[in-house]
């Protein structure tokens, strides 16, 4: 697979216009129609079933990595937008069942619950998470696709059976992060990763990295194994590495299907404008239809891709079924 032409050398925007720099990247890279009025999928329209035959042939060892964060309460979450810790709590416990507080004859059991926001850990977002001047993905008006009911047009059950395809992981934290023997490298805070990054990543890498249409790519930052190393500090929300706001046109143009780090935001902070929130985010999903991953650890995919030269696999990445979700956790797998 080659890696296809994308707008190149995509000169920095002005850090004082946002609104300008975000409206003219919607309107290079919007896909609304590309699929008909009706679409609810977005980019994972380009993955289509012969593409995940083509993947699961990528399966030669049988090697399989979980690329989930924990869930449970020692998170990062730190309130922003209510966000907290999975709250985990037994109903029924061994120590009810030694006391006979249990079925009859003798039979006892543990059964437990989770309380947690769906985006607080490794998570999806979904095509009705975020929206640009009160529009959604495909141009609908944001308040007929989400309301208190939850998302009734792109939640994020429609992908429940569609996120499993050819895996790519671009280790750009090992190409030019900061050489870290106990985590294989690591990109600093604020670090921008444009086109020109990760073009070079995938030339490093070799030709099972080519980045094609419909493929799940992966970016490692090594932010995550810092986190695990030193703490939390600021991991949810705070500075961090991530995709420059130029890399919208390059997301656009190799049609990928979806994209996740392992950074909780997915996009370069601070971001790259005076006065902006995550404006990557703003034509990503609601103009192109990207579905975006954060949080996910691929430390131990990006360790084993360096040792064997492969990283290409296949990667089944479900999100939970969650009616009218706008976003999801998972516990994606790669298989090598």
């Amino acid at each position: 697979m080659t890696t296809r032409d994308a707008a190149g050398g995509v000169p920095a925007p002005d850090r004082t216009d946002p609104e300008g720099a975000i409206a003219a990247a919607a309107a290079r890279c919007s896909n609304w129609g590309r699929w008909g009025p009706d679409d609810v999928h977005g980019t994972l329209n380009f993955l289509t079933d012969d593409l995940r035959r083509d993947a699961a042939r990528l399966v030669r060892r049988g090697a399989a990595f979980s690329l989930s964060q924990p869930f449970d309460m020692a998170g990062p979450q730190r309130g922003w937008r209510r966000r907290t810790n999975p709250v985990h709590t037994m109903l029924d416990t061994g120590t009810d069942a030694e006391r006979g507080q249990g079925f009859p004859h003798g039979l006892g059991g543990a059964d437990d619950v989770i309380a947690m926001p769906l985006q607080c850990s490794t998570q999806w977002d979904g095509l009705g998470h975020i929206f640009d001047h009160g529009r959604a993905w495909n141009g609908r008006r944001a308040g007929d696709v989400v309301t208190s009911q939850g998302d009734a047009v792109t939640g994020i059950e429609t992908a429940a059976e569609r996120i499993v395809g050819r895996g790519v992981l671009l280790d750009v934290g090992r190409r030019f992060g900061r050489d870290v023997a106990s985590s294989g490298g690591e990109l600093p805070d604020g670090f921008a990763v444009t086109q020109e990054h990760l073009e070079a990543t995938i030339a490093a890498q070799g030709p099972t990295s080519a980045v094609g249409r419909g493929d799940l790519v992966l970016v490692r930052t090594g932010q995550y194994a810092r986190a695990r190393r030193d703490g939390w500090g600021d991991y949810a929300g705070g500075p961090a590495p991530g995709l420059s706001f130029t890399t919208a046109d390059w997301l656009h143009g190799t049609e990928i299907a979806a994209i996740a780090t392992d950074t909780w935001g997915f996009e370069v902070r601070p971001n790259e404008f005076d006065d902006a929130f995550q404006p990557l985010h703003q034509v990503v999903i609601p103009h192109i239809g990207l579905f975006v991953g954060e949080m996910w650890d691929l430390d131990a995919l990006a360790a084993d891709c360096a040792a064997d030269g492969v990283h290409e696999f296949l990667l089944v990445a479900a999100p939970l079924r969650v009616t009218g979700a706008v976003g999801a956790p998972l516990n994606p797998i790669a298989l090598k």
